[in-house]
């Protein structure tokens, strides 16, 4: 599903026919990462395409590492270069390790050394009872979100410095759990963990790792998974779910200089649904 790079409604809420905004036409770059490199895996649509097009207009290239969807990539590399930066594209599947190998030989291969590295690769399927779940769902769901996550940093980690920052999408449900996705909700509950555990070990070496937990927005893995769009985010305080162009802008603080006392810490963006931690 292919998304585009403009309004679509005042009230948020895509209609039908309609695609989630990615960066609003008011956002203007203030050369926040400018000149940096940052590989973001599941960049080709929803969330992590709006990361790299405000990484872009704020001056950084990007690496997208994508499983799928090449018109959904080819997007995203459209909207970097129209910002006028550089997106090399890497097509595979993460919980393979030959390809977890793949990623890091190309990126080395093409920079050297990257600055930011955001994991937010990651799949969900709805389920509505436990016993409906099945072993090769979990399988997958938990080899998808967490455990090649948990590879792929470490494989990353050798090409970045003092200064580099990770950042990893966990999710509303870490916290408050998700009665139709339990195994879902415990990746991002696992990868809260890995958030805070990371950064305690890597902060000697200078490196910050911190966390995104959005509640509901609209991307097309949502469009794809869910029956009822009318009622999606209409739970939340603000009665509506939020739009990508909305969570990018966080990636950008924590990835620049003005997060440079952070770490170990998860910004919420969930449209008021107060939780802990």
């Amino acid at each position: 599903m292919k998304t585009q790079n403009k309004s679509q409604s005042k009230s948020k809420v895509p209609k039908e026919g309609q695609f989630p905004e990615i960066i609003r036409d008011n956002y203007h770059g203030s050369r926040k990462l400018l000149d940096k490199k940052a590989v973001i895996s599941g960049g080709d649509s929803g969330i992590g395409q709006a990361v790299a097009v405000h990484f872009a207009r704020e001056g950084a290239d990007v690496a997208i590492i994508y499983k799928e969807s090449d018109d959904d990539a080819k997007e995203t590399q459209r909207l970097v270069e129209k910002e006028g930066r550089k997106c090399l594209l890497i097509k595979g599947d993460l919980t393979r390790k030959a390809f977890r190998t793949k990623c890091v030989d190309k990126v080395k291969e093409t920079w050297a050394s990257i600055d930011i590295l955001v994991n937010n690769a990651g799949i969900h399927t709805s389920k509505n009872s436990l016993e409906k779940i099945s072993d090769e769902q979990i399988q997958e769901t938990f080899d998808t979100n967490i455990i090649s996550m948990i590879s792929f940093t470490r494989n990353f980690l050798p090409l970045m410095g003092k200064g580099g920052r990770i950042i990893c999408t966990t999710s509303v449900t870490a916290y408050r759990g998700s009665d139709h996705l339990i195994d879902y909700a415990a990746t991002k509950g696992a990868i809260l963990s890995f958030i805070r555990s990371l950064a305690d070990n890597l902060a000697e070496k200078g490196i910050l790792v911190t966390g995104v937990a959005p509640g509901p927005i609209w991307t097309p893995l949502v469009k794809e998974a869910f029956d009822d769009l009318e009622t999606f985010g209409k739970d939340t305080p603000l009665k509506r779910a939020g739009q990508p162009s909305e969570v990018a802008p966080a990636y950008v603080f924590l990835a620049s200089e003005d997060a440079s006392y952070i770490t170990g810490e998860v910004i919420h963006i969930n449209g008021g649904d107060f939780v802990g931690g």
